[in-house]
This record gives structure tokens, C-alpha cells and sequence, in this order.
């Protein structure tokens, strides 16, 4: 780089020694001012070049540090906005949920009817499930990473099979395939992965009532692929379904596989058929939180 800038500086040199020897051998006899002022005026020109590659050189460096300085402060304002995100999580909806899963668990010890006690353990259990992955959410939001404790966890992290028996109990023809060991990703991502099923069979019974639906899971060594597909509806949707959720489901969705650095692709293929398909690594970022 230096060596090519010293190329550069003396380019005008050269040019000003080649113009005055031709200057010199023009006028030598005939006219010696004449001479003079053409040696004079490429010297100018050598400096005016000179002077104006140094300025496009010193501009392109400042446009180019604006650049660097404009992406650091987006980057720190979207950390702290999740920061912030992660902090109200944390003190607001994981509190309230844990509120809920003490409650259900003295309910569950003092009620003596068993189908109340029943319901209440089924609420302890989802909202203890909801804890764990709010705390795994509120690690991704404020260090760009998953809690590696909760990561390490050897909790199941949600039954796809029940998932899809669900959905068939209500009536939906599913297909569920999964291809690969799951238990070799990392818990952080078969979550994610699950609730892409989840939301998608959500959608596909409030949208496409009577379709046919097919869920493939693909865990290979560095990504996991989620596929849900499903045939366009033999029965009108119910309007009071149809209504509810707002059409936020696949936004957070998709903020939701973003957070793990994986991709969604969810609308319409051909046939009248909806697919949601997602992307995800095999693994998120783990280790300890950074000091501040």
C-alpha cells in the first residue's frame, strides 16, 4: 500500500522532468520563455493532480469511516433495544408466569377433586415449559446468545408426535416424517423448530379447514430443516378463527427464527397450497455472558 502510494507521488515529478526536457529541447534555440512557462504550467498541472488525488483519497477514507461508525451505532441501538426487550421480559412476563406456575402447584396440593388437580398440574407443567423458554429467550436477546445452562438442559424440549396428535384429534389430516436425530441439535433450535410446526398447524386449522398436511422434520449435522405443507381447504375457514391473532402469528414467527439466525419462507405455492419453510443451524452460540 505504501509502496503504491509513493508510486503515485511521484507520477507529477516525472511528468513535470519529462515536460521540461521536452520544453527545453522545443524552445533551447527559439524561445527560452516560452519554455519556462510550460515547465511552469506542468508544474501546476503535477500539483493540481497531486493535490486533488490526495483530497478524492482523504474524502473516500471519511465516507468510508462515516459507514463503519453509522453500522456500529444501528448495531448498538438494536442491542440496546433488545437489552431493554430482554429486561422487561424478565421482570414483567416472567414473573407473572411464575406467579402462575406457584399458584397452580398450591392448587394442584389443596383441591380434592382430581380433575382439578389434573388441570392443575397440566398448568404447571406448561407454564414451568414457558419459563424455561422465556429464560432461554431473554439469554438470546440480551448477549446474542442461548443460556447455556438451559441449552445444556436434558429436558425434552417438546413432543412433535403429541404435537401432530393433537391436530388429528380436531379433525386435521397430518403426516408427520422426521428425518435425522434430533437429540443431536441443540435444544434452543428444536424448540424454535417446534413452534414453526406449531404455529403453521395452528394456521392451517383457523385457515384451510379439511387440507391435507404434511410436517417434515430434516436434523442434519449443521442446519435442521423444518417443512410444513398443506393443500388448499375443502371447507370454509370459521370467521370467529380466522379473526383472531391479528396476522401476528408469522411475524413473531419469524422474529422468533431470526433470533437463532435461521430463515423462514412462508406464503402461497402453486395449487392453491401454503408452505411454511424454515431454516435453522444445528447450533446457537453458547458460553458465558460477556462482562460489563
Amino acid at each position: 500500500m505504501h509502496a503504491q502510494n509513493r508510486h503515485r507521488l511521484w507520477l507529477p515529478v516525472l511528468a513535470v522532468i519529462a515536460g521540461w526536457m521536452l520544453g527545453a529541447r522545443v524552445w533551447e534555440q527559439a524561445d527560452r520563455f516560452s519554455a519556462g512557462l510550460l515547465m511552469l504550467g506542468l508544474t501546476v498541472l503535477g500539483l493540481y493532480l497531486r493535490a486533488r488525488r490526495t483530497l478524492v483519497q482523504a474524502l473516500t477514507e471519511r465516507a468510508d469511516k462515516a459507514e463503519r461508525e453509522q453500522e456500529y451505532l444501528a448495531e448498538q441501538a438494536r442491542a440496546d433495544e433488545r437489552a431493554r426487550l430482554a429486561g422487561e421480559m424478565h421482570d414483567v412476563v416472567t414473573h407473572r408466569v411464575n406467579l402462575m406456575v406457584l399458584q397452580a402447584g398450591a392448587l394442584q396440593m389443596s383441591s380434592a377433586d382430581e380433575s382439578v388437580r389434573r388441570a392443575a398440574e397440566n398448568l404447571r407443567e406448561a407454564g414451568s415449559q414457558a419459563l424455561d423458554e422465556l429464560r432461554d429467550l431473554v439469554g438470546v436477546l440480551r448477549f446474542g446468545r442461548a443460556n447455556p445452562a438451559i441449552d445444556a438442559s436434558p429436558e425434552p424440549v417438546g413432543d412433535l408426535a403429541a404435537l401432530v396428535d393433537e391436530s388429528r384429534s380436531v379433525g386435521l389430516a397430518v403426516e408427520l416424517t422426521e428425518d435425522g436425530d434430533p437429540s443431536s441439535i441443540s435444544p434452543t433450535v428444536r424448540r424454535t423448530a417446534y413452534r414453526v410446526v406449531q404455529e403453521s398447524l395452528t394456521n392451517v386449522r383457523k385457515h384451510a379447514p379439511g387440507a391435507s398436511t404434511t410436517v417434515v422434520l430434516r436434523y442434519g449435522p449443521d442446519r435442521v430443516r423444518a417443512i410444513v405443507h398443506n393443500s388448499a381447504p375443502t371447507q370454509p375457514a370459521d370467521h370467529g378463527l380466522t379473526a383472531t391473532g391479528g396476522g401476528s402469528g408469522l411475524f413473531g414467527l419469524r422474529q422468533r427464527v431470526e433470533l437463532v439466525s435461521g430463515t423462514l419462507a412462508a406464503g402461497a405455492v402453486d395449487g392453491g397450497y401454503f408452505q411454511a419453510d424454515a431454516v435453522l443451524p444445528a447450533f446457537v452460540p453458547t458460553g458465558t455472558p460477556p462482562a460489563r
